[in-house]
């Protein structure tokens, strides 16, 4: 059976970590953390606008985000520099498997789509850039309906937008929260674990699969 396959961008196609090259001539040996807490923080701010109802993209989220770390770490940026890092955002490295893995799913007939907290836009451009956009249908964005993953909504938005039943859409997501939001709704979820360090949320609610990458996911879906 082939489904439709609803790729989370930011952390599952591509390495927030990619920032990293970026931060260091500007932040030093505080990279690494800074790096962490920026992309805690992108997260947080897009779950509070989702419950609060207070809508701006993701894009704005990211640099409400950024202005917060560097305060938390006393660090002083240009406007310039503030805004090339927010750029850069939109620029960041694929996992090395995922193009691999997204030909092996396309070639048994799996319907793929990115599927993101970002504007359409922005994830075109940052996937093109990264080669990946060629091996997917189309981009789903939840600035379509100004609020946020994990909402209910957005996961019944991507199966009408892949014209699929929810028992026939599946969300792949490196992030926990995002496959149980996807499950909560009925989707099919595959969480991709990235790290072996990496805990799933203990809810009660279980991906249908757990795989290191893309490729794995292709061998078992």
């Amino acid at each position: 059976m082939t489904y439709a396959l609803g790729f989370d961008v930011y952390g599952t196609l591509v390495d927030p970590a990619g920032m990293q090259r970026h931060l260091r001539p500007l932040v030093g040996d505080l990279t690494e953390r800074f790096a962490v807490l920026w992309r805690e923080k992108i997260i947080e701010y897009a779950f509070r606008r989702g419950l609060m109802g207070k809508y701006e993209n993701y894009t704005v989220c990211t640099r409400h985000a950024l202005l917060y770390t560097l305060q938390f770490f006393k660090v002083e940026l240009s406007s310039h520099e503030q805004e090339s890092l927010v750029a850069e955002y939109q620029n960041l490295p694929v996992f090395v498997d995922v193009v691999n893995g997204l030909r092996r799913l396309k070639a048994q007939g799996h319907y793929l789509v990115a599927f993101s907290n970002g504007p359409e836009l922005a994830i075109r451009n940052l996937l093109s850039r990264a080669g990946v956009l060629p091996h997917l249908e189309c981009v789903v964005s939840v600035d379509d309906l100004r609020t946020f993953k994990p909402s209910p909504t957005v996961y019944v938005y991507l199966a009408r937008s892949v014209n699929r039943p929810l028992s026939e859409t599946w969300l792949v997501s490196s992030n926990a929260w995002d496959v149980i939001g996807a499950k909560a709704v009925g989707l099919k979820a595959a969480w991709i674990k990235r790290s072996s360090e990496r805990v799933f949320d203990p809810w009660g609610i279980e991906p249908d699969l757990i795989v290191q990458d893309l490729v794995e996911l292709a061998a078992h879906i």
